[in-house]
Parts: structure tokens; C-alpha cells; sequence
């Protein structure tokens, strides 16, 4: 059964203007905040796309922190950090929640994926009464695995249903035939009363039917369809027409 917006686990995200003195710093700064309104989310799956520096992922590591997860990713029991990188986002951000609570939660981010792999291993080095951490993902070490398989292994080991997923570019290591894979786990997990929230530049990613996709530019957000954005746009232009623009880039 899917989420619907009556029973959505998360409803919207809105500035706390109240907190900001000024917009010349970071996170501030960037084209999504100056130009920020409030960010209704899709009961299913809501997909924030963009540029590169437009704040993608700045904004939805605030809305994950805000909501209590890890900077470097994990489920709400984790609790590490590698390099303090993250911004304060957060602090700006109110969170409106739905009635009812995700029974499974998880923050996928693929830049510090392998952070959480290490993690993992530390703390499972450690006899614990829930049994070893690494079983929930499968029980192969994430390490020992390819890249694109420990994402892999996340997505179906891992996630369990009834959940609240936020995916910070997933696609990162995945092949073209693994995103599509993808797209049908995530739809298992919608049907399992799942919701998502994903930051992506891959089309195929982004191509889950009725999916809300809010496009972030200079001018803010745009709420858009997947064959408007600037992503399909470009890889469509690039196939239909490939010499052509080989020849230019080269000239």
C-alpha cells in the first residue's frame, strides 16, 4: 500500500527567517536558499535536481539533520564522523512531519558511503545483543564488495519498508542497468508505504512515474517534469545528435 498525503511522514520544509541576520555567508549564500519557498513533499518519492553548486545536497544534508540523522549518512543510530564538513543548515530549516513515524529511516549519502562502511566494521568489532550491524546489509563486509554492489546491497538488504529514505546521489556508482534496478526496489518500497526524498543528476534515477521534481536554478524552485529538466534535456540533445556536438566540444 502506498503513503498518501494524509499519512506521509514527512509533509514540508520551511525557512526559519526569524534565525537568518544575513544571506552573504554559506549555506545562505547559495542560488537554493536566497531564493528559497517552502518545499511541499510527494507523499512517494520527491526528487530536488540540479546544477552543480546550486545546493542539492547541502539542502537535503539539512533536512536529514534536521530530522536527526548523521551528517555521513546512516540510520538515526549512527553517530560518527570523519571529517566535520557538514553546514548549519539545519538551524534554519522547521521540518513539518505527518502524523505518523517511519518504523525504518535511513540517510544514504554516496560521497561518505565509505566512511559508513567503516563504521560499520568498527562497530561491529564489538559483541552487541542486536547482533552484528553488517547482517542488516547482508552480512559481506561493504568493504570486500564493489563500489556500486555495497550501494546495492544497502538498497535491497537494507531497506526494510514502511521507511523514510533520503538519497543523496545514489546513481554515483551504479551503472545504467543497476539505476534501473533501482527504480524497481524503490518502487517495492513505495508499495511497502515507503517515501523518498532523492538528490540525483541521473535521469533514469529520476524517472519514477507521478514522482514530484523540484529543479533548483538561480531564480529557486521550480517544481518540473522529467523531460523539462536541464539533465534530460542535455543527454537527450547529446544522442540524437552526437557528431554534432563532439565536433564543437573538439574544435
Amino acid at each position: 500500500m502506498m503513503l498518501d498525503y494524509e499519512t506521509q511522514y514527512i509533509k514540508r520544509v520551511t525557512l526559519n527567517e526569524d534565525r537568518i541576520s544575513t544571506y552573504n555567508q554559506f549555506p545562505l549564500n547559495l542560488p537554493v536558499m536566497k531564493n528559497f519557498h517552502d518545499i511541499l513533499f510527494h507523499p512517494n518519492v520527491t526528487y530536488i535536481v540540479g546544477e552543480n553548486g546550486m545546493g542539492k545536497s547541502t539542502l537535503l544534508e539539512g533536512i536529514a539533520i534536521s530530522l536527526g540523522f548523521n551528517p555521513e549518512g546512516g540510520s538515526l543510530n549512527f553517530n560518527f564522523s570523519s571529517y566535520d564538513s557538514h553546514s548549519n543548515l539545519d538551524q534554519f530549516l522547521r521540518i513539518a512531519k505527518g502524523v505518523y513515524r517511519a518504523e525504518d529511516q535511513f540517510f544514504f549519502r554516496a560521497e561518505s558511503f565509505y566512511n559508513l562502511a567503516t563504521n560499520i566494521e568498527e562497530l561491529d568489532r564489538e559483541p552487541s545483543i542486536g547482533g552484528r550491524i553488517i547482517d542488516r546489509f547482508g552480512g559481506e563486509s561493504l568493504h570486500q564488495q564493489s563500489h556500486g554492489e555495497a550501494f546495492f546491497s544497502a538498497f535491497i538488504e537494507r531497506f526494510q519498508g514502511r521507511g523514510l529514505y533520503i538519497l543523496d546521489e545514489p546513481e554515483a556508482a551504479l551503472s545504467p542497468l543497476r539505476q534501473l534496478s533501482m527504480l524497481a526496489r524503490i518502487h517495492e518500497l513505495v508499495n511497502q508505504e515507503s517515501q523518498f526524498i532523492i538528490s540525483t543528476h541521473s535521469p533514469i534515477i529520476m524517472a519514477y512515474p507521478q514522482a514530484k521534481i523540484l529543479q533548483l536554478t538561480e531564480e529557486g524552485i521550480m517544481e518540473t517534469i522529467l523531460e523539462d529538466t536541464n539533465h534530460y534535456r542535455m543527454m537527450k540533445q547529446f544522442f540524437d545528435d552526437k557528431e554534432r556536438i563532439l565536433h564543437h566540444l573538439f574544435q
